[in-house]
């Protein structure tokens, strides 16, 4: 019976560590496709503000980043430098990510 009772606690300790790292591997997974999301919302912003398309800078955000299913947090564009944050969700842990985009510095 001693070796029964080990190895159902063996598999116990194995299930709890491969539900923690499913976790958590769902949360970083979910963190990067936000990154994704902000970076091409704020580069849309920097579009709009350039007048490389059409529509208002944090407009254009707030729809490129529902369509990475996201949330505009903020958007801020100073001159042709926009700045957006985008959140989301992972069970219940909300994440937010920030992005800016504009020309470059010389």
């Amino acid at each position: 019976m001693a070796g029964a009772t080990a190895t159902v606690g063996v598999v116990a300790v194995v299930a709890a560590l491969a539900v923690g790292l499913g976790c958590v591997g769902g949360a970083a997974i979910t963190a990067s496709r936000l990154a994704g999301t902000a970076d091409a919302a704020a580069l849309a912003a920097a579009d709009a503000a350039s007048g490389a398309v059409t529509g208002t800078p944090c407009d254009e955000a707030g729809r490129i980043a529902a369509a990475g299913g996201a949330t505009l947090r903020e958007c801020d564009v100073a001159g042709l430098v926009a700045t957006v944050t985008v959140g989301g969700a992972y069970g219940g842990i909300s994440l937010d990510a920030r992005s800016r985009a504009g020309p470059p510095i010389r």
